[in-house]
């Protein structure tokens, strides 16, 4: 994953970056996702507002970006961000995922939002649209959400043309999510090409309240492949916005242990994952320019001891933290 190496012109890894998932839609699950885009969810309004994202995200060091088919047109604006600014492919590193695919037809209250298929011929046509937009800008290309149910792993014909893409020079990459989110990581590890490894980054879930894919993560950076964390705030839940009546001690606490550290509650949700010696990138999945901002305070942080004694105490069960991550709702 050489090109992550771009980053260390702006500062040491491991690297904030900027996931796009709540800017390329009208809908997603982060809480009080509705007033972060504050009703303007056009096409037009949301390319406005997610250049505003961007623009702050890179003038403050951002230079690894993160989108998805699914993400509605996040490659789209991405890639008209890119074209308005004048960049070119070394001044950022790109990254996209395919396997989801994007049926909502920017309706919020769609009652299906996105699809998904680990086909050979899912892959084809993903790999065709995301090249039509990206281009020589794309450096990384993922599986989206990959899992045991899916058997996209197991899939020769899926491994193959993966194979053929990194032949071309593009990344290989797998993300994953649910309670099985290490043993997809262990296999992915053991996946060849040539004399080395298929996968060239593994994107996880990784947080104060789940941690459970730790060990896999560790073992996956020690063998070489980079490790990016996605829902560094838990879709909202590690951050000042949850304010759900079950999570107020939890909330207390954080709030507590960010004010000894001078810090905001996200920024020190964040801290801890730039802590792990494990980890290349970590996503900001910021909705507004303001987040991106109190997101990047992370860098500032001493973590130290206490706070991740004090914090330990947040951790849930991996399958009470996906239970709740699936009754979140589209907003």
């Amino acid at each position: 994953m050489n090109f992550f190496k771009r980053h260390e012109i702006i500062r040491p890894a491991p690297h904030i970056g900027l996931g796009m998932a709540a800017i390329g839609r009208p809908a997603y699950i982060n809480i009080h996702h509705d007033k972060n885009l504050a009703g303007k969810t056009s096409v037009e309004a949301l390319l406005e507002h997610s250049f505003k994202v961007l623009d702050t995200a890179y003038d403050n060091g951002v230079r690894y970006f993160d989108a998805a088919r699914s993400y509605g047109r996040a490659e789209k604006f991405l890639a008209d961000w890119i074209e308005k600014r004048g960049l070119r492919p070394d001044d950022l590193v790109i990254g996209s995922k395919w396997g989801y695919t994007y049926v909502a037809d920017w309706r919020i209250e769609a009652q299906v939002h996105e699809i998904k298929e680990h086909s050979l011929k899912n892959f084809n046509t993903q790999w065709m649209e995301t090249y039509q937009i990206l281009g020589d800008f794309l450096n990384l290309y993922q599986i989206h959400s990959a899992t045991l149910s899916s058997g996209v792993l197991g899939k020769a014909d899926v491994l193959d043309a993966l194979r053929r893409l990194k032949e071309k020079g593009i990344g290989i990459g797998l993300t994953v999510s649910g309670t099985n989110q290490k043993a997809v990581i262990r296999q992915a590890c053991e996946i060849r090409h040539d004399n080395g490894l298929l996968f060239d980054s593994v994107q996880a879930t990784w947080n104060l309240l789940e941690r459970a894919a730790e060990d896999s993560l560790r073992e996956a950076h020690r063998i070489g492949i980079a490790v990016i964390i996605k829902e560094t705030l838990a879709n909202g839940r590690l951050t000042d916005q949850n304010d759900h009546p079950d999570f107020s001690d939890q909330l207390e606490i954080l709030t507590n242990e960010a004010k000894r550290l001078s810090s905001t509650v996200d920024a020190l949700a964040i801290s801890a994952v730039l802590a792990q010696p494990w980890v290349d990138i970590v996503l900001s999945g910021a909705a507004r320019e303001t987040h991106v901002k109190s997101n990047l305070k992370a860098y500032e942080i001493p973590w130290d001891e206490q706070a991740e004694e004090t914090l330990k105490k947040l951790r849930e069960d991996s399958s009470k933290y996906w239970q709740k991550r699936s009754q979140m709702k589209w907003k």
